[in-house]
């Protein structure tokens, strides 16, 4: 299982930590990230999060840092890759948490306290390929049913405004939100009905 955890280093050397995510991947691309995790353990959590913390003092880092682990079926953790920046499987920050993964990052260049990590709303966001853009395996290009997806109880969509739909393209992404996590859920299933997505 990939998880995903996201540090915010300031230059005064506060440091603060998102809820953990756990990704899903297809063919090597984000698919959905679900937070909070609901498959890592407690233990395995705090073991990472000490891990990142040495790794963001080592480097003297300042700024938006990812850092995926693999958690292994004995528990070990293996680090597999960091992102210096923003990434795509932070951006459900944006409707989620009180503070974007993006206003840290401002933040954080500027010299300014970073802000609260706390997310708000269970969530699992839904990476948008430019597939959705074609009908089954055809060249054929219509406008995905976005209408439709706004219509399910706390779905944000954030499209990139990339000119050109292509297959395994990154287009945009939708974030669900709900009371409890079992909702968040049980709207990406509808939208991945509306949007021909395979579950």
């Amino acid at each position: 299982m990939k998880y995903r955890f996201w540090w915010r280093a300031g230059a005064d050397g506060a440091a603060v930590v998102y809820p953990i995510a756990e990704n899903v991947h297809r063919d090597g691309i984000l698919f959905t990230t679900t937070v909070p995790g609901p498959n890592i353990k407690a233990d395995a959590a705090a073991r990472a999060q000490q891990a990142a913390l040495q790794i963001i003092g080592a480097l003297q880092y300042v700024g938006v840092l990812c850092i995926e682990f693999f958690v292994l079926e004995d528990g070990a953790l293996v680090v597999n890759e960091m992102a210096p920046r923003p990434h795509n499987s932070g951006h459900y920050t944006i409707d989620a948490c009180v503070t974007s993964q993006f206003e840290q990052q401002a933040r954080a260049m500027a010299r300014l306290p970073l802000g609260d990590t706390r997310q708000h709303s269970p969530s699992v966001m839904l990476n948008i390929l430019g597939d959705v853009w074609y009908e089954g395996d055809t060249d054929t290009q219509r406008e995905p049913a976005w209408d439709q997806v706004l219509a399910l109880p706390g779905a944000h969509v954030h499209l990139y405004g990339k000119a050109e739909a292509r297959r395994g393209r990154k287009m945009g992404h939708v974030t669900f939100t709900g009371a409890t996590l079992a909702d968040a859920q049980q709207q990406l299933t509808a939208a991945c009905a509306i949007l021909g997505i395979a579950l």
